[in-house]
Order: C-alpha cells, then sequence, then structure tokens
C-alpha cells in the first residue's frame, strides 16, 4: 500500500511542489496535515524557493478531512483529537505566506481540500473537477474557513446554497464564479500552475488573498436577507439539524467583522458541533453504511462474484416492475414473466413509465433511458428462462402460489440460477419447501417503490450458499442499492423491528389521543410522515396481510387493532382511492379528512381500552416513546436472536429502509443515546397497563440492568442467523 505522506519537490524554476499522497483520494489525515505543516515551514525558511504549488497525487486533488478523526472524537468525547488547521496553518502558514501558493486541482477539491485551495492565492483546475463543501451531511460546518472564503469567492448566495445543501459544482461553473483561475488540460496542469504562482510572486499576476476580500459580498443589507431567507428555509428543511442555522450564523459573523473573526467563531463552532448528537448520528451512518459490504463467511473466504448477465422477474406489478427497472438501469438484461398478456403490457408500461420519469427529473440521459430498455423483454411463460443467472419472484404474499413457483424454476432454470423471492414477510423455508435446490434460494426484499428506495435486504437460510450470498451483494452495488444480509424470519430485520410501529399508533389513537397528533409528533421528529399517513400511501390491504402475518408469528406481542378492517366497511382505501385518515386532492398536500372521527371512535367502542372511558393524557414526548420503544424492544430481539451481522446494519436498514432520520443514526444508535435503563423502565411501566405488547425482552433488561449500550457485540451469540 501506498505510503501516506507529503512531498516537496524544488524545480530550477525556483518552485516548490507539495503534493499530498493518501489514496484513494488523498483525505487530510492527522499525518498529512502535520506534513503539510512542516513543508510549509521548510519552503519558508528556503531561499532557493520563490513561490509555491500545491497539490494532490493520482489525479485527485483531496476529498477533505479524514472522518476517522470525527469516530475517534465521537468514542472519547476529546474534540482536541482534531487539530488547529484554520488559524494556525491555513491563514498564517499558507494565506499569509510570503511566497505564492497556487492549488492544482483536479478530480476532486470536496470538504477540507476545497477549503485547502480556498486559501491558497490561486486556483487552476482541470476539466470536469469536482468542487464542494459536503461537511454539513456529517453534522458539522466547514471548519477550515471555508464558511469565510467560499462567500468572498463565489458571491453569499451560491456559497450559502453550496454549503446548506452540501451541493458540489464543476470547475467549468467554478471558471464562471471566479472559484476557479483557469482551466487547463490535466497533463498541463502543473506546468501552468508552476508559471502562474512565479508571476504572482513577480507581481505580474494579482496576489489574492481570499479572506481579505469583500468585492463580492454585497451590501449589508443585501447579505441579512439573502441569509434570512436561508434561514427560514433551513427552518423548513432541516428543522432537527442544527448545524444549518449555526452555519449561516457564523457566515454572518464575518460579514459583519470581518473574515479573521469569522474564521476564529468557526473553528469554535466546529468544535461545539463535532460533539452534537446530529454529528454523532451522520458520521454513524455513513460508517455504518460502509460496514454492511463486510459479511463473515462470505466477503472474507476468498470466494469470487459470478457473473450475473441476464434475470428473470415474475410478476410485473409494482414491486416487480420497479425491481425491473432498477436491474435495467444496471444494465442487466431483463425477462419480464406475466400470466397474461394484458398484466405484461400494464407491467411494460409502468417500466417505461419509471424510466421516463428519471428522464424528466433530469437524473438519466435520453440515451442511457433508451438503452436501458432495449435490455427488456416481455414473456408469458417459460421458455425465456433457460439461461438466466437469477429470478426474483415478485408476485402476491400467497404462500401456495409461490411454492408452485419455484416447483416450476427448479425444473426450466440452469443449475447455477439464483432462485431469489421478494416476499416482504414470509419465512423463506416455506417458500421453498417444495424444492431441493435450498442452498440457491435467497430473499431480495426490495423496499417500495424499488427503483427509489435504496435498501435492499438480502436474506438467507441455514441452507443459502455463501456463493449465492456473494453474488446478490454484488449485484445490488451494480444497480446502486445498499444490500444488508439478514436471517430468515418472519419480516426480516426492518418489517419485523417496525411491526409494533403501527400498533403502538393504534393502540394510543384507541385510547382517545388525537389521530393527526400522533402523526405530527412522528413527522416532528423527523420521519417523513406518520404511521396514519404511511398506512394510507400503502394501502390497507397490505396493512391487513401484514397484520395476520405478524400475529401469526408473535401472537404473544401483537396488539390487533379492529380500525383498518372498519375503514375498508366504510368504502376507505387509503390513497388509492383518496379515502383515508387524510384528503387526497392532484397537486395539493394530504389535508385530515375530519369525517374519519366517527369510524375511529367506532373502533375506540370495539377495542374498549380508555382508561376509565377518559381519554388518555399524554405529552409528544410520551407518544414519541409509545411508538418507539417497542420498535427498539423488537430491534433488542432481532440483535438477540442475531438476525442481522452487526448492529449498525439494523440502523442502517432503518434508515434506509424506513426512513428514520439518518441523523438521529438508525434505530439502535437512538436508543443507546436516549438509554437503554429509560426504555426498559417505560416499557415495564406500560406492560403493567397493556400487557404484552409493552413487554420488556430479555435482551433489553440485560443491557439496562449491566448498564451495557444495546449496539455492544454480544459476547456470545446464540443461533446467529446472518452469521451462518
Amino acid at each position: 500500500m501506498a505510503k501516506v505522506k507529503v512531498t516537496l519537490e524544488v524545480g530550477n524554476d525556483g518552485v516548490a511542489v507539495i503534493t499530498i499522497f493518501n489514496p484513494p483520494v488523498n483525505a487530510l489525515a492527522i499525518p498529512i496535515i502535520a506534513g503539510l505543516k512542516e513543508k510549509f515551514d521548510e519552503v519558508a525558511r528556503r531561499n532557493d524557493v520563490t513561490a509555491i504549488v500545491l497539490t494532490g497525487n493520482g489525479g485527485r486533488f483531496s476529498g477533505g478531512f479524514d472522518i476517522n478523526v470525527f469516530e475517534k472524537v465521537h468514542k472519547s468525547g476529546d474534540v482536541s483529537l482534531i487539530p488547529d488547521v484554520s488559524v494556525e496553518f491555513l491563514v498564517n502558514k499558507l494565506e499569509d505566506s510570503k511566497k505564492p501558493v497556487v492549488a492544482a486541482v483536479e478530480g476532486l477539491a470536496l470538504g477540507g481540500g476545497l477549503e485547502l485551495a480556498l486559501g491558497c492565492h490561486a486556483r487552476i483546475a482541470a476539466p470536469r473537477t469536482q468542487l464542494g463543501l459536503p461537511e454539513l451531511t456529517l453534522g458539522v460546518i466547514p471548519g477550515f474557513g471555508g464558511t469565510q472564503r467560499l462567500p468572498r469567492l463565489v458571491g453569499l448566495h451560491k456559497a450559502v446554497e453550496m454549503m446548506l445543501l452540501s451541493k458540489s459544482i464543476m470547475s467549468e461553473e467554478g471558471k464562471k464564479l471566479g472559484l476557479i483561475d483557469a482551466i487547463v488540460p490535466s497533463q498541463e496542469l502543473l506546468k501552468v500552475s508552476r508559471l502562474w504562482a512565479l508571476d504572482i510572486a513577480e507581481r505580474r499576476k494579482p496576489w489574492l488573498r481570499s479572506l481579505h476580500r469583500t468585492d463580492k459580498l454585497g451590501s449589508l443589507s443585501e447579505a441579512r436577507e439573502i441569509l434570512k431567507v436561508a434561514r427560514q428555509q433551513a427552518r423548513k428543511t432541516a428543522p432537527n439539524m442544527p448545524q444549518h442555522q449555526a452555519c449561516l450564523d457564523v457566515i454572518e459573523d464575518g460579514i459583519v467583522h470581518g473574515g479573521y473573526s469569522g474564521v476564529l467563531k468557526e473553528a469554535k463552532v466546529f468544535k461545539e458541533l463535532v460533539l452534537s448528537d446530529t454529528s454523532k448520528g451522520l458520521v454513524h451512518v455513513f460508517f455504518a453504511q460502509r460496514a454492511t459490504s463486510k459479511v463473515p463467511n462470505v466477503t472474507d473466504v476468498g470466494l469470487k462474484p459470478r457473473h450475473v448477465k441476464k434475470v428473470a422477474v415474475i410478476g410485473g406489478g409494482l414491486m416487480g416492475s420497479g425491481i425491473a427497472t432498477a436491474l435495467l438501469l444496471g444494465n442487466i438484461y431483463v425477462v419480464l414473466k406475466e400470466v397474461n398478456s394484458e398484466y405484461l403490457q400494464k407491467g411494460i408500461k409502468t417500466i417505461e413509465a419509471n424510466v421516463k420519469g428519471l428522464v424528466t427529473k433530469g437524473k438519466l440521459t435520453q440515451d442511457k433511458a433508451q438503452r436501458a430498455l432495449s435490455l427488456l423483454k416481455g414473456s408469458l411463460d417459460y421458455s425465456d428462462f433457460k439461461d438466466v443467472d437469477m429470478v426474483i419472484e415478485a408476485v402476491i404474499e400467497n404462500v401456495p402460489l409461490k411454492q408452485k413457483i419455484f416447483g416450476e424454476l427448479e425444473k426450466v432454470c440452469p443449475s447455477h440460477c439464483i432462485l431469489a423471492t421478494n416476499t416482504s414477510t414470509i419465512d423463506l423455508n416455506v417458500v421453498g419447501e417444495k424444492t431441493s435446490s435450498h442452498d440457491r434460494i435467497v430473499g431480495a426484499h426490495f423496499f417500495s417503490p424499488a427503483h427509489v428506495m435504496p435498501l435492499l435486504e438480502i436474506v438467507r437460510t441455514e441452507k443459502t450458499s455463501a456463493q449465492v450470498i456473494l453474488d446478490l451483494l454484488t449485484v445490488g452495488k451494480i444497480i446502486k442499492k445498499v444490500p444488508v444480509v439478514v436471517g430468515n424470519c418472519t419480516g426480516f430485520a426492518v418489517n419485523r423491528a417496525f411491526f409494533p410501529y403501527t400498533q403502538g399508533a393504534h393502540i394510543l389513537l384507541n385510547s382517545g389521543v388525537d389521530v393527526f397528533r400522533i402523526d405530527r409528533v412522528i413527522s416532528n421528529f423527523g420521519l417523513p410522515m406518520g404511521p396514519f399517513q404511511l398506512q394510507d400511501l400503502a394501502g390497507y390491504g397490505v396493512a391487513v396481510a401484514v397484520g395476520k402475518e405478524f400475529a401469526t408469528a408473535f401472537p404473544d406481542r401483537t396488539f390487533t387493532s379492529p380500525l383498518v378492517e372498519i375503514l375498508i366497511k366504510h368504502g376507505r382505501n387509503g390513497k388509492n382511492n383518496g379515502k383515508g385518515y387524510y384528503i387526497y386532492e392532484k397537486g395539493s398536500k394530504p389535508k385530515p379528512d375530519l369525517s374519519v372521527l366517527p369510524i375511529i371512535e367506532e373502533s375506540r367502542r370495539v377495542t374498549n381500552i380508555i382508561p376509565g372511558g377518559k381519554p388518555l393524557s399524554v405529552t409528544d414526548q410520551e407518544i414519541l416513546e409509545m411508538i418507539l420503544f417497542p420498535v427498539v424492544n423488537e430491534a433488542c430481539r432481532i440483535l438477540d436472536e442475531g438476525i442481522v451481522v452487526r448492529a449498525s446494519d439494523l440502523d442502517i436498514a432503518s434508515v434506509l429502509g424506513m426512513s428514520f432520520p439518518s441523523y438521529r443514526g438508525g434505530i439502535v444508535f437512538w436508543a443507546d443515546l436516549v438509554g437503554p435503563k429509560h426504555i426498559y423502565d417505560s416499557l415495564k411501566k406500560w406492560s403493567g397497563v397493556y400487557g404484552n405488547f409493552y413487554k420488556p425482552s430479555r435482551f433489553l433488561e440485560e443491557r439496562a440492568m449491566k448498564g451495557v449500550p444495546l449496539s455492544a457485540p454480544a459476547s456470545s451469540s446464540p443461533s446467529s442467523r446472518s452469521r451462518m
């Protein structure tokens, strides 16, 4: 492996070239920052150096500060692990250097990498270089002077947009904005940068310190107006994320009191934000997503993934057409099978609409769309299955039907073909019961809409081969999904963890709590919608079918609410027919449907659980906890049974599959922040009133009593079903 280092070479022209080496993206790790300080001290002393060029090795400038340092800070609570770069290095050694510094930028300059370039006296870039400050996605703000220098180079409006939306730009746009001084071909980048640096030294080109510029900031009243609008926008789009408002405060400080004051405030606020729960949650999710691709006894045993060129999808409904779309976009040949030509045409039309939708949104070029659709073939029988590498069954949740299909597949598909099912709840052993190919059977559980939602749960049974899992992990990455390997049980990881979510909401509703208040509390916490609006969206048929699966699998802890069946009886089916808890009209946001209230009253009479006939009086915090603590409790059982490889897999699955807010770090991470003891005590108290639904699991009780985090690995796991 290439050594992490910073090199210095001085040419006959008197230009010192300082190069960062830290593949793959030249991250600013602690040794790199130390190396930069050392080399800048050296060039300041040397008489044979007239000017300096700063660059990165291997066609990349720098991907920014090393995020591993954040993780160390979060574990230790010691913010001093982050070196002082902003003032000590960027202002004192780089920007205030007596010798001009030019950044030769190529590939990417992101986060701290771009901030490094902003401190230089000029920036020369190769074409198509990516420039951006995405720090807010990690719960912090730019910490090396970016909040001050970027507005001074590109203007306040554009800088605020780039930082608050973590939106990068290309060097071509950077040149128009004044961020980049010149764009030159890659092979001439160093030569031109050296000449530019000498031109500055000899005063043929201006010697500009970004921090001292004010020409692009506009008047104070204009600046305040831009910041005011941005603040209002951030309150709407990121209400629970403190880094957005903090970033705007720091920008404003620099505009009012000058760039140097702004840099000092930025460094102070940056260190405060690093220790915030938001940053801890977002950094945890960043690493959790990367960890999902490491699966013991699968990715570490020397197996090579096989090439999956052709996949058959059975069922062209909402899920099947979405899965087919995802595969086609990954350049995989797809055979879509349906039972009759009417259903087949409908499925193909849905796929075409999915692809065209991406073109309309600018996420796909017309050429790529045409190519994707050219890989699709419709079929009404198994004649095209003789050379498929994988089949994904996506028919309705009906056990006899799925068993029949798998029996047929075994006969018509080649012996290496992976036999996958997209079931969301049914035990895989039941699906493949009538076959003898148990080592090839695997769950490929997509989330709806399958071509948009990023999570893919790969469900393995005790007999699924490691090769099949590895192949599916590889396909998952090709089609840009985040694959998480889980064990086989009813509901697998995400749906099983969240089955108590809706039931907790129904307990509250049947106890007299307002339906719209419950949804509001959950969306204020950060989920995109509350449990009742989600039920409207999914359709009531799904709610009834899934509810029955869980009631059968976990009868000891299921709360059965009659409400959905009463709603169906009243001719309601949620968003499908525009009548649910909310009114759905084209072009406007869902509005509470007050005519649902008498139906809810009917459900309350049937359940008869209102304490003493008086509606339950609860705070918003209690509503949140009564809905989410049972989810944590079920997550504990999943961890205890080894259904996931590691707790962080369940976190990433909850974020990508249930839209649990990423800035809260996922369900287990959030539970550890709240505290297992508080969760245990609350559940124990409620189980006294409502019975087994709230009864704390053994795993939660043990961890709460011993003061051990829920995410801590089990010392000796029982029969770990995801690690076999």
